[in-house]
């Protein structure tokens, strides 16, 4: 047994040399390697680990050089101010919905959300209305924003002050924000926007739209995930000045008062990459990815997305080339070929039952597009077969106490099957496709309970279900 289980093991898996299709964006030190002040930055990492000495300004009363790089940060974005977040995406949509949105307030959330939305509607004692997600039958995967059932949920709650929706998802395809903002101005409603896919987008006429220049209020996006920027850095951006004096507010309660500024100045130069060569290198990688795109379509068992699908899909933008989502043929496992790909030194962002997806950033170089060629190329087919699970559509449960609510409530385990009826004490969420069936406070029907049941029967990952017993309000 290690000493240094955590240290080793990271070592171990450096040792291993994967090629890098998955975040961060900086992938491995070449996103600092490929210019002259990111490689001093490398070579200097440790010492920039410092604390807010004079000199270097202070994260939470920016006066100087913080000041100066975030007002770089909001004129590069187009926002009317930025911040740069030391604690992730998280922090960043904390913040967003603090500042936004008063207790008891009534919000339009789009349900396939990133679980730190879930936990701030809870925290900040908000009144969701849940918007579907569609339900893609060629990824076998949840789809884009239900805009019909968007457009019926916001005629039903005109109260509402604010939406909120993801642009883009893990996939990279891009709802309709455009549309979505558009009516909620008529409804004099906010629209914040979790991002965090998309700090790359608006770089090049070949990226979809950034969410900001579409006129979004507030913004969060995770530069780590796609930018030369170290993990858990994010970006807020504010579009209406009314919202900055909230929004200053809760940026010093949600961060942290030790700023790492590793962080800081990744963040920095990560808006300086972008802005200096990133309209260039952004366009070669999508060229490249572009070509490799067509010749693994060619091998067969499977293709990757590109905006021929977004053509044949309803409520659907615009689509990210700089990833890859690897859609198999019935029969075939995305989660086995994941499997594979590591086996041969290559490291994907995710995977599910029928789709593989990778993430690129222009520090991919064209032998590892060529290597992950070659290896699909010679998969042996029967490593990859697997029963075909497919996603089923479910509606939105009936909420019987809000959120916060249940939260506080007396809980109790029972058994699954004498649930219906009953009011969730947990989230339970199947992976795939990663959407609530159930959340605190929504009531269990037999339809929800049959839901349950299905992915249990499949073999789903499902968060919120253990050893056919479930949590309860008592």
């Amino acid at each position: 047994m290690s000493e240094l289980p955590l240290l080793e093991g990271v070592l171990k898996y450096i040792k291993e040399k994967n090629i890098s299709f998955c975040m961060p964006g900086h992938k491995m030190g070449r996103g600092f390697n490929s210019t002259q002040i990111g490689r001093e930055f490398l070579k200097n990492i440790l010492k920039f680990d410092i604390t807010e000495v004079d000199g270097v300004d202070n994260l939470h009363n920016q006066t100087g050089i913080i000041l100066e790089a975030s007002e770089r940060l909001a004129n590069f974005y187009g926002s009317k101010k930025s911040y740069f977040l030391i604690n992730g995406s998280t922090s960043g949509n904390m913040i967003m919905i603090f500042a936004s949105l008063n207790e008891g307030e009534k919000v339009i959330v789009e349900r396939n959300c990133h679980s730190s939305i879930l936990n701030a509607l809870i925290m900040r004692k908000l009144v969701p209305v849940y918007i579907e997600n569609t339900i893609s039958s060629k990824l076998n995967a949840p789809g884009v924003l239900n805009l019909e059932h968007f457009l019926q949920v916001i005629e039903e709650n005109k109260d509402a002050k604010a939406i909120i929706v993801t642009y883009p998802d893990y996939y990279g395809i891009c709802s309709n924000l455009e549309f979505v903002i558009k009516t909620a101005k008529k409804y004099n409603m906010k629209v914040l926007v979790d991002s965090a896919h998309g700090a790359h987008f608006g770089v090049c006429s070949d990226l979809p739209k950034n969410a900001v220049e579409l006129g979004a209020d507030m913004v969060v996006m995770s530069s780590h995930k796609t930018l030369p920027s170290v993990t858990q850095t994010s970006y807020l951006h504010v579009n209406k000045s009314s919202y900055i004096d909230k929004a200053d507010f809760y940026f010093n309660i949600f961060l942290s008062t030790s700023p790492s500024y590793i962080q800081l100045c990744s963040m920095d130069y990560a808006r300086f990459y972008l802005e200096e060569y990133g309209k260039r290198d952004y366009e070669k990688l999508i060229s490249i990815a572009e070509n490799y795109r067509n010749k693994i379509n060619s091998l067969g068992n499977m293709k990757i997305l590109d905006r021929s699908y977004i053509k044949n899909l309803d409520y659907a933008m615009d689509i990210d080339l700089t990833r890859y989502v690897i859609n198999l043929k019935k029969g075939y496992s995305g989660n086995l070929l994941l499997k594979y790909l590591r086996q041969n030194k290559i490291q994907a962002e995710m995977s599910d039952s029928s789709n593989v997806v990778l993430i690129f950033s222009p520090f991919n170089e064209e032998y590892e597009f060529k290597k992950l060629y070659e290896v699909l190329k010679r998969c042996p087919v029967e490593k990859i077969k697997s029963e075909y699970i497919p996603t089923i559509a479910y509606g939105i449960p009936k909420m019987e106490i809000l959120p916060f609510q249940a939260v506080f409530k007396e809980k109790e385990v029972i058994n699954l099957d004498n649930s219906a009826g009953r009011i969730c004490g947990k989230t339970i969420i199947p992976y795939p496709p990663g959407i609530p069936i159930v959340c605190p406070g929504e009531k269990i029907d037999s339809d929800i309970l049959e839901t349950i049941r299905y992915y249990k029967y499949n073999r789903s990952e499902l968060i919120g279900v253990k050893d056919n017993t479930i949590e309860v309000i008592k």
